[in-house]
């Protein structure tokens, strides 16, 4: 079964031109089955207020999932029956499938703050998806804007938490003793071993975190992943490492790919091909789209 993956961040629904318009993002990415959105908001006037992620998995008809480690207040008291009126500020990431979601968790990475510059506590989602060929992980996440010493350790606990998965379970262990609707029928089966990363990593494959992902270069050329590394699907199919590019304002130069998707290495021989949609204008990122032949 073919299935097409996207990764997008949207930058909250601002496109290039300055307008916020999610429908224009919605038909940028809604031929994909599985969507990993970053930078995806809620609660900001900005926005009107709207749960984005709420948006679009109903303009999509997808499951959705999302994570913000970004919440903060934004309540009121309403001026004419003077009651509060609860309301949050998020910021994070979400995943949208055509598929249900089995369980989620919104993994948190180290932060180090920054003395003057700006930045957020960030995450990675992750989804373990009940694809009909068998069930997979996939990761939201978006890195540091900053610098190599800021991602650097974003990359390693992102690893550790990737690889402890399978051991450390879904969203609930067991139902001995308990009442057998907290699951509603799904038993608790390990994560699988097979994910994927998707997301803003805020790095080009030029820096020194690149590596720390999918190994270093051979003798003969090619990375040599370890165990608990990755494989980029851009470079696993066919494009040369430092081509390509993501983000709008780089447009033209080399290497200019900081959006990516990284393969456990089982799942690189299901890839079939992986593109830029570099005719998008819903941000400042194009979206990355992979294609993989699964189950």
């Amino acid at each position: 079964m073919t299935i097409t993956f996207a990764t997008y961040n949207i930058q909250y629904g601002k496109g290039q031109d300055g307008a916020y318009d999610l429908e224009r993002i919605a038909r940028e990415v809604e031929a994909a089955d599985v969507i990993a959105l970053q930078e995806v908001a809620t609660g900001f006037a900005r926005n009107d207020f709207v749960d984005q992620a709420a948006w679009f998995a109903e303009r999509l008809d997808r499951y959705a999932v999302y994570g913000a480690p970004y919440d903060v207040d934004a309540s009121y008291r309403d001026a004419a029956t003077g009651r509060v009126v609860n309301r949050r500020r998020r910021f994070g990431n979400a995943v949208l499938s055509r598929w249900p979601i089995r369980s989620t968790r919104t993994l948190v990475l180290p932060f180090n703050p920054p003395a003057r510059d700006q930045d957020i506590q960030r995450c990675a989602v992750e989804a373990v998806l009940d694809l009909p060929g068998g069930p997979i992980r996939v990761y939201s996440l978006h890195l540091s804007h900053l610098t190599p010493g800021t991602r650097t350790p974003q990359v390693e606990a992102l690893k550790a938490m990737v690889a402890s998965a399978p051991r450390d379970g879904m969203a609930w262990a067991n139902e001995r003793n308990t009442d057998p609707t907290w699951a509603e029928g799904w038993a608790e089966p390990a994560p699988p071993e097979p994910c994927i990363l998707f997301g803003d990593f805020n790095l080009r494959p030029s820096d020194p975190e690149y590596p720390l992902l999918v190994g270093d270069l051979g003798l003969s050329g090619p990375r040599v992943p370890l165990r608990g590394q990755f494989v980029d699907a851009w470079v696993q199919a066919g494009h040369a490492e430092r081509t390509g590019c993501t983000l709008a304002e780089w447009k033209g130069e080399p290497g200019g790919r900081i959006d990516y998707a990284f393969l456990h290495p089982m799942l690189a021989p299901a890839l079939q091909r992986a593109w830029i949609g570099d005719d998008a204008t819903g941000s400042d990122h194009y979206p990355f789209f992979i294609e993989m032949a699964l189950g």
